[in-house]
């Protein structure tokens, strides 16, 4: 399964960027009332040589402040730091609480989709009985009318002509409709065999990086992250975080994308009358229009060759075969080792 390139977040995309946001416009809107409030004052101060000399001191400190690179750096490291703290008061921000939740959501959607799978295999099977079924009956319809036919009985040959030929245009449009079922269920499919290496492999991660991640907290307090801060080294602390972050995102995509097609495919399922011989076209065209946007994140390359298949009349599906279930090989490479790299 090829690893999507997904970029990271902003501070500004983040939930404490926007809380940074609200204090940050609030901080400046404050300051401007305040400096308002106090410029009199401040008018009547400079009048005065020693506190003229006292406000050119902090409007330099301040100058000094917003050009020096290092000190800007741990201004805005300590900005970031009290944003994310109040932010994680009230939202789950903590990316390894993030991963969790998403295993738990991951556990129910594979439960989802095996019960849409069994349901679609049983839909499937009745659609070949009625395809199967409707070509019996036109082969005993051509041949009632050919004997007809011999028989000079021309309004039961033209009868059982007419039949023939409308089963035969159902059965081209139930086809059609037997083809889209393939791609959902080899996609279904390909899905929960993906969906179940990326939940072993989330696991895997969380179980490890949390760990680590305690030991690096242990012996990288804030005051030794602000330090590195300052002396323009990275802070190990803040770049691991990031890491963890990149893997929720990319994660949060996929099971986004896997609940999305469960979506379209329980509709698709749903507007389809085996029964009738009949399907709503809303169904088809919601199929139809996942088929052409692009590459999956779950399925990579994969989705183009799954469709592919489905298309293919020598390429036989088997319903009966069981689904795929991965097993964990003792050199397999977790998919999210790069994100530490």
């Amino acid at each position: 399964m090829d690893q999507q390139t997904i970029s990271p977040k902003t501070f500004w995309q983040r939930p404490e960027g926007k809380t940074g946001t609200i204090i940050g416009l609030g901080i400046l809107a404050g300051g401007a009332v305040l400096l308002y409030k106090i410029l009199p004052f401040l008018i009547t101060l400079a009048s005065n040589t020693l506190y003229l000399a006292g406000i050119l001191l902090v409007l330099g400190a301040l100058i000094y402040m917003v050009l020096d690179p290092k000190m800007r750096n741990l201004i805005w490291y300590m900005y970031k730091s009290v944003m994310r703290w109040i932010t994680g008061i009230f939202v789950q921000i903590d990316p390894i609480g993030i991963l969790k939740s998403y295993v738990e959501s991951l556990k129910g959607n594979l439960g989802k989709m095996d019960q849409q799978i069994s349901k679609l295999r049983g839909q499937m099977h009745k659609l070949q009985e009625v395809i199967l079924n409707n070509k019996k009956q036109i082969q005993s319809n051509l041949s009632m009318a050919s004997e007809a036919k011999e028989r000079n009985k021309e309004s039961m040959m033209i009868l059982k002509s007419r039949q023939a030929g409308r089963l035969t245009d159902s059965n081209l449009k139930l086809e059609d409709l037997y083809k889209k079922m393939e791609v959902l269920y080899r996609v279904l499919t390909k899905m929960y065999e993906n969906s179940e290496i990326m939940m072993e492999d989330i696991t895997d991660q969380v179980a490890v990086k949390e760990q680590e991640r305690s030991a690096i907290r242990a012996s990288h307090s804030a005051m030794k992250s602000a330090m590195s801060i300052i002396s323009g080294d990275k802070d190990q602390r803040a770049m691991f975080d990031q890491a963890l972050e990149a893997i929720a995102d990319d994660v949060s995509a996929k099971v986004g994308e896997m609940e999305r097609f469960m979506e379209v495919s329980s509709n698709f399922m749903d507007s389809v009358d085996l029964q009738n011989g009949v399907f709503e076209e809303e169904g088809m065209k919601m199929l139809e229009k996942w088929e052409t946007e692009g590459v999956s994140l779950l399925l990579g390359n994969e989705k183009s060759v799954l469709i592919n298949k489905a298309n293919n009349d020598s390429d036989i599906l088997d319903l009966d075969a069981p689904v795929a279930r991965p097993e964990k090989a003792d050199n397999h490479k977790n998919q999210y080792d790069t994100f530490f790299e």
